[in-house]
């Protein structure tokens, strides 16, 4: 019987995979969960509220501030005022104005602190911005944590890789199929079960904005959610391949561990570095063209206006030339390493030829 073409075997694996995680209550657990964590996401932001937000107050607006829902600071004079806001020691601050008063506010409107006033003053932004802080901070939440959800998902591939050794079945595998048909259907495979998952969130999203009372969010976030997808895939493609490596350099599940420990970092940095940074647009902007984390920094830089359609396609070349280069090594290290059982394989050994 004809062995099948490096394409064939490769979908044959693919087909595999899928059919082997959409089966289990985990997969369909996971995802509804997904599910609930995108609407939580948008939803309880608005049902639960915060502390008093902090504001600066001078002079006579002390006592227009008094009695209400604010964490009041007494300052001496406007330019101190407008120093606390810079500095993001204080939300808003509250001055006269002629008879009246208004309110100094970073770059958006302060609504927290608006709507605990009388009558809603004049508000003079020092630093407009294209979109709100909160919206910043939801787009930057949903986008990390399903860049962090899919990312970590990918260790179903080292876990059914160290599986198929501990089993001995990767054995019969490699006499069927080449290795390296092996690791791109076991990564093809994942990469459609992600983009199906995708493709559901996105039809589900704009359910949750509706819920949330953010239907107008949605028309401002779509463009970035557009640039999101192709990011969230290339990046996972990247990932993937770092978690076949791992799960081929072990015999035993409970010595994946051991090998986990790069893989996870570059998979949780983007989450963390994109969610401590957000509001520093010179950092962000560096972390929108490094491979792991350009998948969210760059969708968050476009949907807060920050960047421009070529900067992203500059990114999303260096992470096409990124995951081209990490497959190549990936497959060396996941051939040199697959078909050898007992104690963890070093890389170096992993990458020696073979003999």
């Amino acid at each position: 019987m004809a062995r099948a073409s490096f394409a064939q075997a490769t979908w044959l694996v693919a087909e595999r995979e899928m059919k082997t995680f959409v089966s289990t209550k985990g997969f369909w657990i996971g995802f509804l969960a997904t599910i609930v964590g995108l609407f939580a996401l948008t939803v309880l932001p608005t049902v639960f509220g915060g502390d008093d937000p902090k504001v600066a107050a001078v002079g006579s607006a002390v006592q227009v501030v008094q009695g209400k829902k604010l964490d009041v600071r007494e300052v001496a004079d406007v330019a101190t005022a407008a120093e606390l806001v810079r500095s993001d020691d204080v939300a808003a601050a509250i001055v006269p104005d002629g008879s009246g008063i208004k309110v100094l506010a970073l770059n958006d409107p302060p609504g927290d602190v608006i709507s605990q006033l009388v009558a809603a003053p004049p508000v003079e932004l020092l630093e407009a911005s294209a979109v709100s802080s909160d919206q910043r901070f939801v787009t930057v939440l949903v986008f990390g944590l399903i860049f962090l959800m899919f990312g970590m998902g990918g260790a179903a591939i080292a876990q059914s890789t160290v599986t198929e050794k501990q089993t001995r079945i990767v054995e019969i595998l490699v006499s069927t199929v080449p290795v390296r048909a092996l690791l791109a259907g076991k990564i093809l495979g994942h990469v459609i079960l992600t983009l199906g998952q995708v493709a559901v969130l996105a039809l589900t999203a704009p359910i949750a904005l509706r819920v949330a009372g953010q239907s107008e969010l949605l028309a401002v976030v779509a463009p970035a959610l557009g640039w999101f997808v192709p990011f969230l895939m290339l990046g996972f493609v990247l990932v993937s391949s770092m978690w076949a490596v791992a799960g081929a350099l072990v015999s035993r599940q409970e010595d994946l561990g051991s090998t986990m420990g790069l893989v996870m970092l570059a998979v949780m940095g983007p989450y963390f570095g994109v969610q401590f940074f957000f509001e520093n647009p010179a950092v962000l902007s560096v972390l929108s063209y490094v491979p792991f984390t350009a998948g969210v920094a760059m969708p968050v830089r476009l949907f807060a206006q920050q960047a421009q359609p070529w900067e992203a396609l500059v990114s999303l070349g260096i992470l096409a030339a990124t995951v081209v280069a990490m497959l190549l090594v990936a497959s060396r290290l996941y051939s040199g390493s697959l078909l050898q059982t007992g104690a963890r394989v070093k890389l170096s050994r992993a990458w020696a030829p073979a003999e």
